[in-house]
């Protein structure tokens, strides 16, 4: 049994005005029926650092049907592993029953079948380290050992506000590394993504990658390709959202995670695509959250243009049994992409010639501005446009012409249709002789 590192409150800069009122409703709740409820994982590393996080996750010792019992707010989601859902408004609070580390024999014989998220991996001794699934409930020691990095392991205790370290976490904030908790080799093949993880947490934070990691990188990277894709998308646009992607992706290209993945980026991978990556950031750090502007579309083109990916749709092949013909979905290397993002990308970038054509009429600016994707084509101009002047012209014509997110409508919204007045019928006559 590990002895814990407990900083009690006087000691640490971790203060409740800083955590979300409903997170605080929830970790209550939960310790007022005598449950144990921390606050874990990025929240409490975020805190610490003095930045404000993203989410407020919550570990406790109530099971999930114990904790839906406790809010009538609450919803059930997940079959690898079931997760609590408190819903206040929008906003979502994620409670998680404290895990463990799965055995040797539970990885070999699994109570529930295998969810389709990759292809089983085995090692040398024949075992699956690829995790299926993880319905298994522990101590909040085993939960700490069970996390990927050490600075991802720390606990906040509302019950005494102390912070609780199993892993050696505080130490890792102060040295401003990122370090694995257990083996590396054997956490990426648990779960391949952990390596990009690893390198977003790097750029993000500003921190160094611990030496064993990028040895345990450069001999597993393959197993990237092991992974869901729809995962991997959803880690690329994390990276492209955080407001450090340029330091993210060269760290990517520089282990060479992008092969396995996207070969084609990684081969591409240089000065254009920085550059692109590098205004992106500079856009995104100007606001304190992320801001509705940053869409799919305009994260895509972001990658996909300075790259040269071809954004012509495939030529028609006629079926010989006459059926129509499927189109082939769109993707980058193994990366899916959503046919309606890229669809959207197009009309932006079209959109950019008539954005920056100073001799347009005001009736055909008027006309451009209630297109569907007006807002994205002038937040793509402001991003990748370098025309800070034709930005401020359009900027002053919306303003004059109050037609930008009027009383709370968004920008580029079509005018209410009018609706058509029904006719009444006549009542038919029979024609008289």
């Amino acid at each position: 049994m590990t002895v814990p590192v407990v900083v009690p409150r006087a000691e640490h800069a971790v203060s409740r005005r800083q955590i979300d009122p409903d997170a605080l409703k929830v970790l209550y709740r939960l310790h007022q029926n005598n449950y144990v409820a921390y606050l874990v994982g990025g929240s409490v590393r975020d805190l610490l650092l003095g930045r404000r996080p993203k989410d407020f996750d919550i570990g406790t010792s109530a099971h999930p049907y114990q904790v839906k019992r406790l809010f009538r707010n609450c919803w059930i989601i997940g079959r690898r592993f079931r997760l609590a859902h408190v819903r206040f408004g929008s906003k979502t609070i994620e409670v998680a029953t404290f895990r463990r580390q799965l055995t040797a024999a539970e990885l070999a014989a699994p109570e529930e079948p295998p969810e389709p998220d990759g292809i089983p991996l085995t090692d040398a001794a024949g075992a699956d380290r690829l995790l299926h699934r993880d319905n298994t409930f522990g101590t909040p020691e085993e939960d700490a050992f069970r996390r990927d990095f050490t600075i991802n392991a720390l606990f906040y205790d509302i019950a005494d506000f102390s912070v609780i370290d199993y892993t050696g976490g505080l130490r890792d904030l102060d040295a401003r590394v990122i370090r694995c908790i257990g083996d590396p080799t054997e956490r990426f093949q648990e779960d391949p993504v952990r390596m990009i993880r690893a390198v977003s947490m790097a750029s993000r934070l500003d921190f160094t990658v611990d030496p064993p990691i990028d040895a345990a990188i450069a001999a597993n990277r393959g197993e990237l390709a092991r992974s869901a894709p729809a995962r991997l998308v959803e880690e690329i646009y994390k990276l492209l959202r955080a407001g450090a992607s340029e330091k993210a992706f060269r760290m990517l290209a520089e282990r060479r995670l992008l092969e396995p993945i996207a070969p084609e980026m990684q081969k591409r991978a240089g000065e254009a695509l920085w550059k692109s990556l590098g205004a992106l950031d500079a856009y995104r750090r100007s606001f304190e959250e992320t801001p509705e502007t940053l869409t799919n579309a305009i994260l895509l083109g972001t990658l996909l243009v300075p790259i040269g990916y071809d954004f012509r749709p495939p030529p028609f092949v006629p079926n010989p049994s006459g059926k129509p013909r499927k189109e082939p979905a769109l993707s980058l290397g193994m990366l899916p992409l959503a046919r309606r993002d890229v669809e959207r990308l197009r009309h932006i970038l079209t959109l950019q010639r008539r954005l920056t054509d100073m001799h347009l009429s005001p009736r055909a600016r008027k006309t451009l501005m209630h297109r569907g994707p007006f807002r994205e084509a002038l937040t793509w101009l402001e991003i990748h446009g370098n025309a800070p002047e034709v930005l401020e012209h359009w900027r002053g014509f919306i303003e004059a012409a109050k037609t930008f997110e009027p009383e709370g409508e968004a920008a580029g919204a079509p005018p209410p249709r009018r609706r058509r007045r029904r006719r009444r019928r006549r009542p038919f006559r029979t024609p008289t002789a």
